[in-house]
């Protein structure tokens, strides 16, 4: 889940690491009306959730209150990456000495999180990066020891201050780690974090995604659904506790499980097919969950035929049986399907869709290469 920089900085105040004052505006009018309360100049910053909102326009500095407001009016009028902008974040411009970097990600190779830093940041740090990395720190973090308050004053060393800026800037790289760590960040960045004229250290940008699987810790976001983030199927999903993912295939797939699910793409693309996306029903889903799932996945125009992969658990094969009997009574399916049913009331579902009309497999394989066989032979 990507926060929304707002979202972000008031993580980043909470662990006491300084931002710019600003507030969080819909409209040009409550933008003006916080500008009024800020000293000049402004910072007009769009909300959505994509990086790269600088470079596309998604920023703009103005000088007075009346400058707010048409900026804001502009902003809201605009997409960005193809996003709609609906909200707004006004905070005072910094008088900035030099941009830095610091941020933490999850390293999946060494299976650990990584401190990256840098003595450049803003919106070239990926050019910093790539053409001059000896400026990029790259620290990984000892899973069992973690980021240490002395391992941040280090990388502060490193990126070029002494004395008491040390210090002070090692404290805000010890407290960015201790907040995305509370958060269960996959992600978490202040790009740029700037030294002021006057030797401060200030969060301009910060950046911050939650791993979805960590949710269940931060009700504050439990059903929170950012325009532009997600898919139209996806947002379905969500509101129905499903777990979807779109791909760029056109095989629709369901299965219960995360596992088998994963399977089924795996089988589907070995018989040369391409899935649309992964649909997870979960253990024990009722008929109407199923049906659900099938209108979900239904509703992408890329998907040409579904394969249906159900191992019954808890999972009823009866249940899947009644839901898909349902879903092609309401939705008038009339795409071609493909179902491999096995494990618990299977015969009972068997014999639902069969009286149906409906023929069912037992061989994932088998019913893998069934579907791509369709798909190959409309073409």
């Amino acid at each position: 889940m990507k926060l929304l920089e707002y979202e972000a900085k008031k993580i980043l105040i909470k662990y006491g690491i300084p931002t710019p004052k600003g507030g969080f505006a819909t409209s040009a009018i409550q933008a003006r009306e916080i500008a009024s309360s800020l000293k000049p100049p402004f910072a007009v910053k769009a909300q959505v959730p994509v990086a790269g909102r600088g470079k596309a326009g998604g920023i703009l500095l103005v000088n007075s209150v009346d400058e707010v407001e048409k900026a804001a009016e502009k902003l809201l009028n605009m997409q960005i990456k193809g996003i709609p902008v609906r909200s707004l974040w006004i905070e005072e411009k910094i008088n900035v000495k030099k941009e830095l970097y610091f941020g933490i990600t999850v390293d999946r190779l060494n299976k650990s999180y990584v401190v990256i830093a840098s003595s450049e940041g803003g919106m070239e740090i990926e050019t910093v990066a790539a053409k001059t990395p000896e400026k990029v720190i790259r620290f990984p973090i000892n899973p069992r020891l973690g980021f240490r308050a002395y391992h941040a004053r280090q990388i502060a060393k490193k990126i070029g201050y002494s004395g008491n800026q040390i210090s002070t800037l090692g404290n805000i790289f010890y407290s960015l780690y201790l907040a995305g760590m509370e958060c269960d960040a996959e992600l978490i960045e202040m790009n740029p974090i700037v030294e002021t004229q006057e030797g401060n250290f200030i969060a301009v940008d910060a950046r911050i995604i939650i791993d979805d699987n960590a949710l269940f810790r931060h009700s504050e976001y439990k059903g929170r659904i950012v325009e532009g983030e997600l898919s139209p199927q996806e947002i379905e999903a969500v509101k129905n506790d499903l777990a979807y993912v779109k791909l760029d295939g056109n095989i629709g797939v369901i299965g219960n499980g995360a596992g088998l699910v994963m399977a089924t793409l795996d089988a589907i693309q070995l018989y040369g097919g391409k899935p649309a996306n992964f649909l997870d029903i979960g253990g024990g889903a009722p008929s109407d969950k199923m049906a659900t799932a099938i209108k979900i996945v239904l509703s992408d125009p890329n998907v040409e035929a579904l394969f249906i992969n159900i191992l019954g658990g808890i999972t009823r094969c009866d249940e899947v049986a009644k839901g898909l009997l349902e879903a092609r009574e309401k939705l008038g399916i009339n795409k071609p399907f493909v179902i491999r049913l096995v494990g618990t009331n299977e015969e009972e579902g068997k014999r639902i869709l069969t009286e149906a009309g409906i023929h069912v497999l037992d061989s994932m394989e088998e019913a893998a290469q069934r579907v791509t066989e369709i798909i190959k032979s409309k073409r």
